[in-house]
């Protein structure tokens, strides 16, 4: 497996950045994972449109998929390519639908609900519910022995805790620095991301989702303080390999 970030902003992109996206590739298949503002600019540095074989998005916020109605434009609009598969939680394509109705011409849609699996070409993806205000996938990649886990957005849970054992990679959201004292948790911080990579007793912990306006060298010192371990902060354009 070869993961290249797309985009790892955090709600918003700060200059020169994207959404959150990335792009899985195994034995020649091209999985699109989220599609944020921005992402599909960057995919076309590494792939062409037409090497995409399928999407999953995490969940139903906006900054997490705008980049499909770009890629229903170039994908069907502009060669009337036959559909690919799209997986998402329940409610997300429908929601979907407001930005573009004809947006099945381009995505042959599948339902996932959280804690089901599901096949994407040679990958097997595990999913669990997140702790968010909307269904929402933590997914877990596997492929010829190798293990990627994704948080997608999420407050600190127990869920993703067992998604992500023993992964190669737990690719995890840090969106704060400290907790927000409004509302309930939907996010987590450095610090919460590293525990959870401590507890799951991942490989590598790679941070993502991070509000732009953070300081990058906090939010790692903090993951890494809390971890113990390997801690990368997801950049554009970066390639990780589990």
């Amino acid at each position: 497996m070869d993961l290249v970030v797309l985009g790892s902003g955090g709600g918003w992109a700060g200059p020169g950045g994207a959404g959150c996206g990335y792009l899985l590739s195994a034995d020649g298949f091209n999985l699109w994972i989220d599609l944020g503002s921005g992402t599909l600019a960057n995919l076309q540095q590494h792939v062409t449109l037409e090497d995409v074989d399928a999407v999953v998005v995490s969940h139903r916020h906006f900054d997490h998929f705008l980049d499909l109605y770009s890629f229903y434009l170039a994908r069907w609009h502009g060669t009337e390519e036959p559909p690919i598969p799209l997986f998402a939680p329940p409610g997300m394509f429908e929601h979907a639908l407001q930005l573009e109705k004809d947006l099945p011409k381009a995505f042959r849609s599948t339902v996932v609900d959280p804690g089901q699996d599901f096949e994407a070409g040679p990958l097997r993806v595990r999913t669990a519910p997140m702790r968010h205000p909307v269904p929402t996938l933590g997914m877990r990649f596997e492929f010829d022995g190798q293990a990627l886990a994704y948080s997608a957005d999420t407050a600190p849970n127990e869920e993703i805790v067992r998604l992500a054992h023993g992964a190669d990679v737990l690719l995890a959201e840090a969106t704060w620095i400290e907790m927000p004292s409004w509302g309930d948790p939907i996010h987590m911080t450095a610090s919460q991301a590293g525990e959870v990579a401590r507890e799951a007793g991942v490989r590598r912990l790679v941070i993502t989702h991070v509000w732009p306006t953070n300081p990058k060298d906090i939010v790692e010192q903090r993951a890494a303080e809390a971890f113990g371990g390997s801690v990368t902060l997801a950049l554009e354009g970066m390639r990780i390999a589990p």
